[in-house]
């Protein structure tokens, strides 16, 4: 057997590198949550804080998640060709390192005073285009490191960094954005108090944190060894006959590749529709907490911030479960269709409650399952993916499949920023919860979803099309590069023995 053709096999202690680099993006990832909650926060209470700015205020956080969502749209399918071209620890580092500074660009705004809506639509359109880049070299990084019967549980533990952060990153913005308020009635003494009291809110604070994380999570994969396929179809012959590829031809290859594999569309399909869903309702989840939920919060003396802290903590509580139980439990070995339709089923029941639900601890108690479908959904549709997809595709493959899947993403966005100033939030909840459920049983009847882990079936259908097959018509990944990084990544290993969306289903936290 030649080099070329024997699979290829993870660097020794890949796994451990991977946990340490998703330890470091746990405390981005919780940074950022910070960030995103105190944002929501300025806008419901300090942009737009009176009953009568509903309007304004469904039109901003529409406008914020459509700033996000269309420029990841934009440049996901550049970001992913480029995770496939380029070196993908360089890419993580320098694209945290970038969101660092824009984070940083935002506390300045605050602390100024400047920031104003625009200005947070631009941040918003820059943190999409590093984020994009990130998540492409870092989505296709880690089933470079770990083994592929590990690949479910490592998959659990990237959902479980969701959950984990909802957990403690709202009740600790919450805290932090009221420092101020409790500095101003003497409850914070010293200088610390005085400074704090001259501030306006703690939402400056939580940002801040956002940044330093950001920072952190740049400097700690600098130590460690990501190895990256070396693709050999971009190097020039010397005598001329073969053509360097245009990154473009390397988008169209990624598409084309799901194109003529007809049940990896379908599975898009059903991200597709549930993001619809849960970019719908995770736009007008305020709404509901400010309008429909608030005589029962209000009753019980509570402020918007600890309502809005409670129905995000509990739901992201029950993430950490979902999580932590894929983590444990590695996913379905077989079969693994089941795991992604039966939880969106469960999301879509679950939905209808959410929103005609009068109380909220029970509006919480349904968004603890929602969420809690998540993780094993999306871990058993990414074990899918990476065990289907060449790993030298990955990157353009990857990035495609999350534009097909997160393309309503946008359009929801703007539906929300319509319906939710006009109609009652809960009742648009409750309708696209009926409409999940309908659509996700008939897709247990689909013959064409139920064959997508078929490898030789997938093979037949796209030679139909006209596909000769990834591994023939793909080059092979340079092995003797690759047999050479992974004892380079040894050495590395030695010497610091001394020293962790694809198609994410939006719903509400």
């Amino acid at each position: 057997m030649s080099d070329e053709s024997k699979p290829y096999e993870p660097p020794p202690n890949g796994f451990r590198t991977f946990v340490i680099i998703w330890a470091s993006q746990s405390i981005s990832v919780f940074g950022s949550a910070l960030t995103f909650f105190a944002i929501t926060i300025w806008m419901t209470q300090s942009l737009y804080p009176l009953p009568e700015q509903k309007p304004q205020l469904a039109w901003a956080l529409s406008a914020m998640g459509l700033a996000f969502a269309g420029t990841t749209m934009i440049v996901a399918t550049i970001a992913g060709a480029w995770a496939d071209r380029h070196d993908r620890k360089r890419t993580m580092i320098a694209s945290d390192f970038a969101s660092g500074l824009v984070s940083t660009a935002l506390v300045a705004l605050m602390v100024s005073n400047l920031l104003n809506i625009w200005l947070v639509l631009v941040l918003a359109v820059l943190f999409a285009v590093f984020s994009a880049f990130h998540d492409s070299a870092f989505d296709t990084s880690y089933s470079m490191l770990v083994p592929e019967k590990q690949l479910p549980r490592a998959n659990g533990m990237m959902q479980t960094i969701w959950s984990l952060s909802g957990i403690v990153s709202p009740g600790i913005a919450a805290f932090l954005i009221s420092l101020p308020a409790l500095a101003r009635q003497g409850l914070i003494p010293g200088d610390v108090g005085v400074w704090l009291a001259g501030l306006s809110d703690g939402t400056v604070l939580a940002i801040t944190i956002d940044a330093i994380t950001f920072f952190v999570a740049a400097l700690v994969p600098v130590f460690l060894f990501v190895p990256s396929p070396k693709r050999t179809d971009l190097v020039v012959a010397a005598d001329g006959t073969q053509k360097k590829k245009s990154i473009w031809s390397d988008v169209r290859q990624g598409a084309m590749y799901i194109w003529r594999r007809r049940p990896m569309l379908w599975l898009l399909g059903s991200f597709t529709f549930i993001n619809f869903v849960g970019s719908v309702t995770g736009t007008i989840q305020p709404l509901l907490i400010k309008f429909s939920l608030a005589p029962d919060w209000q009753a019980r003396n509570m402020e918007f911030a600890g309502a809005l802290a409670v129905l995000e903590s509990v739901g992201a509580l029950g993430g950490l479960v979902g999580g932590v139980l894929i983590s444990v439990w590695g996913g379905l070995k077989k079969n693994r269709i089941l795991g992604v339709i039966v939880p969106m089923i469960v999301v879509g029941l679950t939905t209808i409650v959410y929103g005609l639900s009068p109380y909220l601890f029970l509006t919480a108690a349904m968004g603890f399952i929602i969420v809690g479908m998540t993780p094993l959904m999306n871990a058993h549709s990414q074990a899918i993916w990476q065990t289907q997809t060449p790993r030298e595709l990955q990157g353009r493959v990857f990035s495609v499949r999350r534009v097909i899947a997160q393309i309503t993403w946008p359009l929801g966005t703007i539906v929300a920023g319509v319906v939710g100033g006009v109609f009652d939030p809960g009742m648009v909840m409750a309708v696209l919860g009926v409409a999940l459920t309908v659509f996700c049983v008939a897709q247990l009847f689909n013959p064409y979803l139920r064959r997508v882990e078929d490898k030789e079936y997938l093979e037949k259908l796209a030679a139909e099309r006209g596909d000769t097959g990834a591994q023939t018509a793909q080059p092979a990944l340079d092995a003797e590069a690759l047999r050479a990084d992974a004892v380079a990544g040894t050495h590395l290993a030695l010497e610091r023995e001394a020293m962790a969306p694809p198609e994410q289903v939006v719903t509400p936290k």
